[in-house]
């Protein structure tokens, strides 16, 4: 027997075998910041585990079907939660053809600091798109928009966003004479895409808010 087995044997308070394996597990093929990514989606969008792979894959390439369950499981998240029983029901979205995208950035926290996830998802289909950047502005909103219309493989005819500054003027200077179009509008007027807003921090893409018109929109 090596003394130093020994010796670290002497140095324990218990006789009981210690787990084997990493203290700390943590994937061997995802960086820190894709697994927090990955986190960070399955909790804002609670899509099943195909859907989420295939929403993350354009985002995160060698991202495997097994590799994102294992991650799942280490964060406690690999089953989705039970709605049913005596939680009460969540309102349901009013139908609409499939194109309906919700836009929403949830927060991600690395060791190294914040980011920020982008998701755009189908209000009928699920067809979720995703793009990671480190800071949400203005800009990356409508480069991420630009991703999304490059990435759906059909017509958005509306987008519901909430009233963030990333997607839309402050309510104070809506309709005043230094008011302008935002490049956010002006890409969806191009495209004939309807841009809607809701209260902040909505709409939750897993279904638990009814959205609001913006102010001047028809029908």
């Amino acid at each position: 027997m090596n003394p130093k087995t020994v010796a670290k044997w002497r140095k324990r308070i218990t006789v009981e075998d210690l787990k084997t394996g990493l203290k700390a597990p943590h994937s061997t093929t995802l960086t820190e910041a894709e697994e927090a990514m990955v986190v960070a989606f399955r909790r804002h969008t609670l899509l099943p585990l195909d859907d989420c792979l295939y929403a993350l894959q354009p985002s995160i390439p060698h991202l495997t079907r097994s590799a994102l369950h294992r991650c799942l499981q280490r964060h406690g998240i690999s089953r989705l939660p039970d709605i049913e029983g005596d939680k009460p029901k969540r309102k349901l979205f009013k139908r609409y053809p499939i194109g309906f995208f919700h836009m929403d950035i949830p927060e991600v926290q690395t060791a190294e600091g914040k980011l920020y996830l982008f998701v755009g998802i189908d209000r009928a289909s699920k067809f979720a798109v995703t793009q990671l950047v480190d800071k949400a502005d203005r800009r990356t909103a409508w480069e991420f928009l630009e991703h999304l219309l490059k990435a759906v493989p059909y017509r958005i005819h509306t987008i519901l966003t909430d009233n963030g500054i990333q997607f839309a003027e402050q309510p104070r200077n809506r309709n005043t004479a230094w008011s302008r179009q935002m490049r956010f509008d002006m890409i969806c007027e191009a495209n004939n895409i309807e841009h809607r807003l809701t209260k902040p921090n909505h709409p939750w893409t897993n279904g638990q808010s009814l959205p609001r018109r913006r102010p001047g929109s028809s029908g």
